[in-house]
């Protein structure tokens, strides 16, 4: 494990909530796996905050992981789920041991598609249960998205459960990630499939938050009987972290206009009719946004009641300043950061640079622990 210290002033990100067209961070190269140019890259202002210095230990626990999109954490060993549908599960040391996934339709690993996110079972130690989300080509040659239970045994993962099946999917736009809240339920983002209109479709499963048991019942007091649905008009939501009893969420945006949202049940957040400062009848604004700049927010996590958010295409780690609204950058330099992880006085991080559309190490793709004193 290679270790290093920095001091570095927390650089603040100040948003203005401006109009944009189409095409995003991500979107905008995404898109071109699709044939659609690239757009110029966008990168947040920035100016010194008046946070005094930190310093920051920088240590790199494991190299060479491939495409990595979610951490979870438990006892020592980290499990973080790697596109193309294996599960590296990683010592504290950095011994990294990739475990095969075994699942009832093969994973599509295409564009954005692949095996994404992962939450370990509350009662893990004993059943060694867990979900996962990932992407599969149906019989008729179209692409879903589907979270399932999968066991841990005798060095591999298995399928034993699907929990939702059909949720739409696509080349870009998947959303992926999951988090088991304080109720016991399994929250899930969903993205649009590339299709706007199913964000706003209260029967599509696509362009959502979703809110299900971890036995695949629909809540009793979900905003609407009998369906997953908890929050709509989502574009592609990337991100899920409670601070208290507060449900935030990030969300890539059309050319810039990514967002933070705080999520609550039966809200409409308004894609495609409204994005950044814009507003609608019955239709909620982002707490925070881009503007015209870009950050790709991906996953999010609370340490120690801050909220902490890891930028693709802005490529830092930024912290939400709820008081003045702003995002600050916490830690930049390592490229394309896919996820964050609070565990106790550190934050870890996983590096996208292998994804297509970074600049990637020979020791890329890696997981780094940060120490801020």
């Amino acid at each position: 494990m290679k270790k290093g210290i920095i001091t570095m002033s927390l650089l603040a990100v100040l948003i203005s909530g401006c109009g944009a067209d189409e095409a995003t961070e991500e979107d905008a190269v995404e898109e071109t796996e699709d044939g659609v140019s690239e757009t110029d890259e966008g990168t947040a202002d920035s100016s010194e905050s008046s946070l005094e210095d930190k310093e920051i230990e920088v240590e790199t626990v494991a190299t060479e992981l491939d495409v990595p999109w979610d951490i979870s954490y438990l006892d020592g060993t980290f499990y973080i789920t790697e596109r193309g549908g294996a599960i590296a599960q990683i010592s504290t040391d950095g011994n990294v041991e990739r475990m095969e996934v075994n699942t009832s339709s093969p994973i599509w690993a295409e564009g954005e598609g692949g095996l994404l996110g992962f939450v370990l079972g509350e009662n893990f130690h004993e059943s060694e249960d867990a979900f996962l989300y990932y992407t599969y080509e149906g019989d008729g040659g179209g692409i879903f998205n589907r979270v399932v239970k999968v066991n841990k045994d005798d060095g591999e993962w298995n399928e034993v459960d699907i929990i939702i099946d059909n949720i739409p999917g696509d080349g870009i736009h998947n959303g992926g990630r999951m988090a088991i809240g304080e109720d016991g339920y399994l929250y899930v983002t969903t993205g649009d499939a590339n299709v706007v209109e199913l964000s706003q479709d209260e029967e599509s499963l696509a362009g959502k938050i979703l809110r299900v048991s971890t036995d695949g019942e629909v809540p009793d007091d979900n905003p609407r009987e009998d369906s997953y649905v908890y929050s709509s008009g989502h574009r592609n939501p990337q991100g899920l972290a409670w601070i208290g009893e507060t449900l935030y969420s990030s969300e890539h945006g059309p050319v810039a206009h990514d967002e933070i949202n705080i999520i609550k049940g039966g809200k409409n957040y308004g894609w495609p009719i409204i994005k950044g400062d814009e507003e609608a009848n019955g239709m909620e604004t982002p707490i925070v946004h881009s503007g015209e700049e870009t950050w790709a927010p991906s996953g999010i996590t609370n340490w120690q009641d801050t909220l902490i958010i890891a930028g693709l295409r802005g490529e830092r780690v930024y912290w939400l300043d709820d008081e003045e609204n702003e995002l600050q950058v916490l830690f930049e330099g390592e490229g394309r950061i896919r996820d964050v992880f609070a565990q106790g006085e550190s934050l870890y991080l996983i590096t996208n640079n292998t994804d297509g559309r970074g600049n990637p190490s020979s020791e890329d793709d890696r997981l780094i622990k940060l120490t801020l004193e």
